[in-house]
C-alpha cells in the first residue's frame, strides 16, 4: 500500500467494532445504500491487520476485479429462451426498504423490488437508449419542453384500475406532492410543470425548460407507476399495501421481516427489450430481510435460500469456488463511492490545494483491496465507467501521490509540524471534523483507512459519529467540514448535476444533494447546458468537460465503483439484469428443479 497503520487504541477499537456491527456499506443521498452488504465488516479487520505489510496478509490484487470496465454481455440483459413455469423463489435481502411506496423513498433495494411490483413508462436497452414499456412511443417538441406519450391500452393495475393517461398524471403529481415527502422522485422530475390528458392513451408533459435526462429517470424504479385509485383513496396505505401493474402482487409485507409475492397470471406487458412474453414464470417469491452477512452466505450455501441480494464481498471467493453457486458483481451507473465529501465553503477545505492534497494521499488500491476483497475496482474520477458519456481521460488525475500531496500543502502554507506530526500554519493545526453516520449498518473501516493515509501527510481528520437525524441537521445548517461516505446511483450522467451543481446546495427552499456546497459558475454552466442539450456529440463534449473540471475542483474523494452484488444457486435460470440498475429482473427467472 503501504497499508494503513492504526497505532491508537481508539482506532483499533473502532475497526474491530466495525467487524461486529457492519452488515452493509455506504450512504445513498440521505439514506443508507446497501450496495455491498457486510463488505466493510471484514474490511475493518483487514485495516487493523494492515499494520503488517506482508503481502500474504492482504486480499487479492485489484487485477482480479471482474468486469472492472463495467462492460457486460448484452445477453445478460434479456431473456434467451422460454423458461418453465412454477415454483417459489426464496430470496434473502440485507434490509427492509421501510416502505413499498417507491415514490416516497430512495432506498437502494427498491431498485430490485420495484421491478417485481411496478412497471415504468419507459425502459433502457443495454446501450442506455430509451425503449418502450407502458408507453409505446413518444415525441419531444423542438424546444425540448413538451413530451407526448402514446400509451398501451391493455394494462391494468392489480386492483382492476386501468392504466391510462389519467394514471400517468396522478402518478407525476403524487411524486411531487409535498405530502409524499419524496427524497428522490420529486427531484428527478423537478422541471415538470404540468400534465395534460389528451385522450385515454395520450399524455402530454410540459417542462419548464429542456431536460434531456427526463426519459432516463422515468425508467428508474423510484418513478414507477402506482394505481391512481390507491393513490387517491388510500394514500396512507401505499407503503404497506402497494398496488402496481407489475408481474407480482404483494400478498403480505411485514416490516423488518419480509415480503411475500404471488404471480399475476394476466400480466403480459414486460418491456419489449426484455424479450419476455406473458406472465412471470415463478409462482411465488418469498423475500426475507436478513441483515447478518454471514447468515446470508451460509443459508444460501446450505440451500435455505435460492438467491441473495447484497451478497457479501468477503465471501465472493468461497461462493465462486462452490460448484452449486454463482456470484455476480456489477457496477452501478452514476457516481462512484466517495470516501469523503468536503465542505468547500469552510476552512480548511475551502482551499482546493488542501482538498487535492488529501485526495492525492489516499491509496485507493489498498482501500479497494481492504474493502472489496478483490471485487471492487479503485476509482479516482467522478463518473461510473459504464455511465453514458464517461470519459476515461481523467481516471488517474487524482492518483495516489504522497509527494505531490506534500508539495501542495507546502504551497498552501502548512509547512510546520507539531509534536504529533500534524501540519500547522500560524500555530494552527491542519485539522477537520468528518461526520460519520452512527448506525449498525454503516462501517467506519473505509474512512478509518482514509484518516490513516491523511495523517501521513500531516492532515488530522477527526471522525465524529452521529445519528442520522443529527447528521442531517448539521448538514442542513452547513455545520460541518466534511462528511464520510456516499454514492449516488442513477442511469444518467446527470448524477453529476445532482451532486455538484450549485442549484443542488441545501437551502430553506430545497433539500439538495450537493453536500460539498461546491459553487463553480463554469461547472454549473457546463452541467446545465448538458441538461438542455439532446445532441450526443455535444453531450459527450459537455460531460467530458464536467469530468475534467471535477478532477480539478476536487469536491470529494472517489474511492471505488458502486457495486450490485448478488449470489444464487445454479438451479436458478435466466437471471437477467435490469438495464437501469444492474440488479436482477425476476420476470424471466425460472427454477430448474433437476439442478442444484
Amino acid at each position: 500500500m503501504p497499508s494503513p497503520t492504526l497505532k491508537t487504541p481508539s482506532l483499533l477499537h473502532a475497526a474491530f467494532v466495525a467487524v461486529r456491527r457492519a452488515p452493509r456499506v455506504c450512504m445513498r443521498g440521505v439514506r443508507s445504500s446497501r450496495l455491498a452488504v457486510a463488505v466493510l465488516a471484514g474490511a475493518a479487520l483487514a485495516v487493523a491487520a494492515g499494520c503488517d505489510s506482508s503481502a500474504s496478509q492482504r486480499p487479492p490484487s485489484p487485477a482480479a476485479v471482474p468486469a472492472a470496465s463495467g462492460s457486460y454481455p448484452a445477453t445478460s440483459y434479456y431473456e434467451q429462451s422460454p423458461g418453465k413455469t412454477g415454483g417459489t423463489l426464496r430470496v434473502s435481502v440485507a434490509a427492509d426498504t421501510g416502505s413499498l411506496d417507491f415514490h416516497a423513498i430512495s432506498d437502494t433495494n427498491s431498485q430490485c423490488l420495484g421491478r417485481l411490483i411496478y412497471d415504468n413508462l419507459v425502459y433502457l436497452d443495454d446501450k442506455g437508449h430509451v425503449t418502450p414499456w407502458l408507453a409505446k412511443s413518444w415525441t419531444v417538441s423542438p424546444d425540448g419542453k413538451t413530451y407526448t406519450f402514446h400509451l398501451r391500452d391493455d394494462v391494468t393495475f392489480s386492483d382492476g384500475t386501468k392504466f391510462d393517461a389519467q394514471a400517468v398524471l396522478v402518478n407525476l403529481e403524487h411524486m411531487r406532492d409535498p405530502a409524499t415527502k419524496s427524497p428522490l422522485a420529486a427531484a428527478y422530475i423537478a422541471p415538470y410543470v404540468s400534465g395534460k390528458v389528451i385522450d385515454a392513451t395520450t399524455f402530454e408533459a410540459t417542462l419548464s425548460q429542456p431536460y434531456t435526462p427526463f426519459l432516463n429517470v422515468l425508467a428508474q424504479s423510484w418513478l414507477s407507476m402506482e394505481s391512481p385509485r390507491a393513490i387517491k383513496d388510500h394514500p396512507k396505505q401505499l407503503g404497506e399495501a402497494p398496488v402496481g401493474s407489475g408481474p407480482f402482487v404483494v400478498e403480505s409485507y411485514t416490516r423488518q421481516q419480509g415480503i411475500r409475492l404471488v404471480r399475476r397470471k394476466d400480466y403480459h406487458w414486460s418491456p419489449d427489450f426484455l424479450h419476455h412474453a406473458g406472465p412471470a414464470y415463478l409462482e411465488r417469491i418469498d423475500i426475507d430481510f436478513v441483515p447478518e452477512a454471514m447468515v446470508r452466505y451460509t443459508s444460501l450455501a446450505a440451500g435455505q435460500y435460492d438467491l441473495t441480494i447484497d451478497a457479501p464481498a468477503q465471501d465472493a471467493a468461497a461462493i465462486r469456488s462452490n460448484p452449486d453457486l454463482v456470484f455476480e458483481a456489477r457496477i452501478r451507473q452514476g457516481n462512484p463511492y466517495r470516501g469523503l465529501t468536503f465542505n468547500t465553503s469552510k476552512p480548511p477545505f475551502d482551499d482546493v490545494r488542501v482538498r487535492k492534497a488529501v485526495a492525492d494521499s489516499i491509496d485507493r488500491d489498498g482501500i479497494a483491496r481492504i474493502v472489496g476483497f478483490g471485487e471492487f475496482a479503485p476509482k479516482a474520477d467522478f463518473l461510473a465507467v459504464n455511465t453514458r458519456y464517461y470519459d476515461p481521460a481523467y481516471r488517474t488525475t487524482l492518483k495516489y501521490d504522497p509527494a505531490a500531496a506534500n508539495r501542495l500543502l507546502d504551497e498552501a502554507g502548512w509547512t510546520a509540524r507539531d509534536a504529533a506530526g500534524y501540519r500547522t500554519r500560524n500555530g494552527q493545526r491542519l485539522s477537520a471534523e468528518v461526520l460519520v453516520y452512527q448506525s449498525p449498518s454503516v462501517s467506519t473501516a473505509g474512512v478509518v483507512a482514509v484518516q490513516s493515509d491523511a495523517k501521513k501527510i500531516g492532515v488530522e481528520l477527526k471522525l465524529v459519529a452521529l445519528p442520522v437525524a443529527q447528521l442531517l441537521e448539521r448538514r442542513n445548517a452547513n455545520d460541518y467540514q466534511a462528511v464520510a461516505g456516499g454514492v449516488w446511483h442513477t442511469n444518467t450522467p446527470d448524477g453529476l448535476y445532482i451532486l455538484y451543481d450549485s442549484h443542488e446546495i441545501v437551502s430553506a427552499r430545497r433539500v439538495g444533494q450537493n453536500l460539498s456546497r461546491l459553487s463553480d459558475p463554469t461547472l454549473d454552466d457546463t452541467l446545465e447546458r448538458a441538461r438542455h442539450n439532446a445532441d450526443p456529440v455535444e453531450l459527450q463534449r459537455l460531460y467530458s468537460s464536467a469530468q475534467q473540471q471535477l478532477t480539478a475542483l476536487v469536491p470529494a474523494v472517489p474511492l471505488y465503483d458502486n457495486y450490485s452484488l448478488i449470489a444464487y444457486r445454479r438451479g436458478i435460470k435466466d437471471v437477467v439484469f435490469d438495464t437501469s440498475h444492474n440488479t436482477p429482473f425476476f420476470t424471466s427467472v425460472w427454477l430448474d428443479k433437476g439442478a442444484s
